[in-house]
């Protein structure tokens, strides 16, 4: 079956690698996200400490958007953590395709089924992790988006105050 065709030892092996480079990708603007995410909360921490009073809509939406930034943190790691997790279980996957392959071509027939059966396990997991991940960050996103119209609408309503 795999020795007939040299193509499909070498796409068991590819797959995990690829995904592997895709969720790399991700990991890395996901940890831009989380900086900027973490930025903000302290921006937001260090315009509050010295206010006395937060009974004005400035400060109330302020409270509001270091409340938010703290949820978008929270959402931002645990994507993050999942996608470092995904990363582990497809460097496994790639793995135990190889060890399956060496284990056909050197006909160790038993070891074939147990490691075919992990690595597709450890490839779910790795896929569930990245989708669980893009959830988190789309909660990320929606919060964001709420924060910045929430913005707009508050600075787009002074400015009619104003006459403009």
């Amino acid at each position: 079956m795999m020795d007939s065709n040299p193509f499909a030892v070498l796409s068991l092996i590819v797959a995990p690698a690829i995904l592997t480079n895709a969720t790399s990708v991700l990991i890395s603007s996901t940890s831009t996200r989380l900086a900027r995410a973490i930025d903000l909360s302290r921006m937001l921490s260090r315009d509050l400490e010295a206010v006395t009073d937060f009974t004005t809509p400035d400060h109330q939406q302020k409270l509001r958007e270091l409340a938010a930034a703290g949820q978008r943190a929270l959402l931002i790691l645990r994507a993050l953590r999942s996608f470092y997790l995904a990363v582990g279980c497809l460097a496994i996957a790639a793995l135990l395709s190889l060890l399956g392959t060496v284990a056909v071509m050197t006909d160790f027939r038993h070891g074939v089924p147990a490691t075919a059966i992990l690595g597709l396990a450890a490839g779910c997991v790795a896929v569930t992790a990245i989708v669980y991940g893009l959830v988190m960050l789309l909660g990320d996103t929606r919060l964001a988006v709420t924060m910045q119209s929430e913005r707009a609408t508050r600075i787009l309503a002074h400015v009619k105050r104003l006459g403009g």
